[in-house]
């Protein structure tokens, strides 16, 4: 599909959207156009990939949906595209469906779908083989919805049960086998959850996606160290915080002074510099389209430039560099607190869950 199609898509989805059906899901409605600076013009951004196993390039940097409504994750996925950003890293349910939407106007070739299968932690399924014959299930459901026949990564939760990540692994490394799913992830994996699943695994996880901000080191309590020495590489969000434990996180590091000082010296945000500072650690990103976000709640106006102007920014993280002694600075950051592991389940310590 060529970028003037697109673009035009673009533009035909904000005009039919108001700012309560973006942010509420209540649906479309009529109104005047957006700000003409909301629809993008093309960009030349390119994103690094990394070589997974089986050749895939896996973007670096990816438009993280959570919190968006189904409108919301259709304009948001359309505006990363616009802005260079391809890689959609999606929940399964309205996330999906507006990346779905997406889907039939573009080359699927050209864009990386990267979803998550919930473990069902919290209620528990009556036994593994249950919990392995729900991948298969899974992965029909989704794909149906999205229309292809396969996702670039498929990204397995933790769980308190170390049969059941086991036996759901062993389902998810049959249908890379079969083509369903080009590569495989892991969400919140703390070292004991990652031990666990290694200890049968036949396939490593690529990836392991894990917050990661300024204030938590570059080792993120040795996490990354743990999981990279044995091959998995890491996937951040959060590079802001996240708005749950703590939930001035967020607010502390986009005035953090040193971030600050920084990004004036590049004339660049304290956003743009936490994200620069985790990408240039050599670990990949995935980005709201805005700041305008708490848990459950992402935001995507269509009445405003905020969020291509936000997509538009985190793509251009690949424009300039940190010096060492300004990553030496960040690296050495101990507030805002955070947790790799924010929303893994109970059975990894300091679980946002296990309050």
């Amino acid at each position: 599909m060529s970028v003037h199609l697109l673009l035009t898509s673009l533009a035909s989805l904000q005009l039919r959207c108001d700012r309560r059906s973006a942010l509420l899901g209540t649906g479309a409605a009529a109104l005047a156009g957006p700000p003409a600076s909301a629809v993008l013009a093309a960009t030349t951004t390119k994103v690094p990939t990394w070589k997974l196993s089986g050749g895939v390039a896996f973007p670096t940097l990816a438009l993280n949906t959570a919190g968006l409504t189904e409108d919301g994750a259709e304009l948001a996925f359309r505006n990363a595209i616009a802005a260079g950003i391809t890689h959609a890293d999606f929940h399964p349910g309205i996330e999906r469906n507006g990346v779905a939407r997406v889907l039939p106007q573009v080359d699927r070739k050209s864009v990386f779908l990267n979803t998550k299968i919930p473990t069902n932690w919290a209620k528990g399924w009556s036994s593994p083989s249950e919990a392995a014959a729900s991948v298969p299930k899974f992965l029909d459901e989704n794909l149906a919805i999205l229309g292809t026949d396969y996702v670039d990564m498929l990204m397995l939760r933790d769980s308190t049960d170390p049969a059941v990540m086991q036996a759901m692994w062993a389902e998810m490394e049959k249908a890379k086998a079969d083509g369903r799913a080009r590569s495989l992830g892991v969400i919140n994996y703390c070292e004991g959850a990652l031990s666990c699943l290694l200890a049968t695994a036949n396939e490593l996880p690529a990836i392991n996606y894990f917050q990661m901000h300024a204030g938590m080191g570059p080792d993120s309590g040795s996490l990354r160290a743990f999981g990279e020495s044995r091959g998995i590489r890491t996937f951040a969000y959060g590079h802001v915080g996240e708005r749950a434990n703590p939930t001035d996180d967020t607010d502390e590091l986009l005035s953090s002074p040193t971030l600050r000082r920084i990004g004036a010296a590049h004339g660049r945000t304290a956003e743009e510099v936490a994200l620069r500072w985790v990408l240039q650690s050599g670990a990949a990103a995935s980005v709201r389209p805005t700041t305008d976000f708490r848990k459950g709640f992402s935001a995507c106006d269509p009445t405003t430039s905020a969020c291509a102007d936000g997509l538009r920014s985190s793509a251009n993280a690949f424009s300039y560099k940190l010096s060492a002694a300004e990553m030496k600075e960040i690296d050495s950051m101990t507030s805002p607190k955070g947790f790799p592991t924010l929303f893994s389940s109970p059975g990894c310590p300091e679980s946002f869950f296990a309050k």
